[in-house]
């Protein structure tokens, strides 16, 4: 659409000699697109203030991400503003477009900054873009009246002065303080040294566990087949079709086999339930849920 015609090396050049436009086209152009949908004043409203969007993108350079990056970010914030810019409240579209502009460079910034997520509640965002400026700012304060500042207190006037809890203070603290690290690096400089993804705990089922697990299916499976046996054959085909199969009959069906009502056959696995109960009960207490 209209940000295509940026998506090249001469976007700042291209942006710098756009028009500037007064109020009143402006607005004229906002409403030819919010009322008709025009999509040439769509493109001349943007190419007029992606210079805009190329300034508050150069602001967030300090956080790494690349310039390109930024600016297309800045560039979708600001087509967003055009699209949901309503003319009539009286409000220059550049007072408008700034926030949907930074608020998209901001998304950008936090979704990359790590492979762990940093969060994007409104406290979040604010310590992530804000911490390190009220930070500097009170330790500058600090010194020149000659009162150092413990760590502890220090967070405690963040959180005041940004407006945020203090664990939120505490956590985007240790987020910030440092980078993501590949789990195949090496603990130390050694050239046998262990990598880090040997030290995570495994989540899957250890030795022990497995060993009692197949134990314990083979115990339950022995139960199983002696509660059965207590049953006759009509009542062991029932449980095996209605029970052990991966597609389970329907009474309907297997009355029909058997030449018997659906409530009849209901009676009947009813009633070889309750043996097996009974036999599995005298083995152990741990089964009588299983049916």
């Amino acid at each position: 659409m209209a940000v295509a015609a940026f998506n090249d090396q001469t976007l700042s050049r291209k942006a710098m000699q756009a028009e500037l436009l007064d109020a009143e086209t402006e607005l004229r152009l906002a409403y030819a697109w919010r009322d008709q949908r025009d999509e040439r004043a769509l493109h001349r409203l943007i190419t007029a203030y992606m210079r805009l969007a190329i300034s508050m993108a150069a602001k967030f350079r300090r956080y790494g991400a690349p310039m390109n990056d930024l600016i297309q970010e800045a560039s979708l914030g600001l087509m967003k503003a055009a699209d949901k810019f309503d003319p009539d409240r009286g409000v220059r579209f550049s007072t408008y477009a700034v926030w949907w502009i930074k608020a998209s460079i901001q998304d950008y910034v936090m979704r990359n900054w790590s492979m762990v997520r940093t969060g994007s509640t409104s406290s979040q965002k604010s310590l992530f873009f804000n911490l390190r400026r009220v930070q500097a700012r009170l330790e500058r304060e600090a010194a020149a009246s000659g009162a150092p500042i413990d760590r502890q207190k220090m967070r405690e006037m963040i959180a005041a002065e940004v407006g945020v809890p203090l664990h939120d203070v505490e956590m985007m603290e240790g987020r910030l303080s440092g980078s993501d690290y590949s789990l195949n690096a090496t603990q130390s400089a050694e050239d046998e040294g262990r990598e880090w993804i040997e030290a995570l705990e495994d989540d899957g089922m250890q030795a022990a566990e497995k060993v009692e697990n197949s134990h314990d299916i083979d115990t339950l499976r022995h139960w199983l087949l002696n509660a059965l046996s207590q049953l006759n054959e009509r009542e062991r085909f029932i449980v095996k079709e209605r029970k052990l199969r991966d597609d389970p009959r329907t009474l309907e069906s297997l009355g029909d086999e058997l030449g018997l009502s659906k409530e009849r056959v209901r009676q009947l696995e009813a009633a070889a339930f309750g043996k097996m109960r009974k036999m599995l009960e005298t083995e152990s207490r741990e089964v009588m849920n299983f049916f």
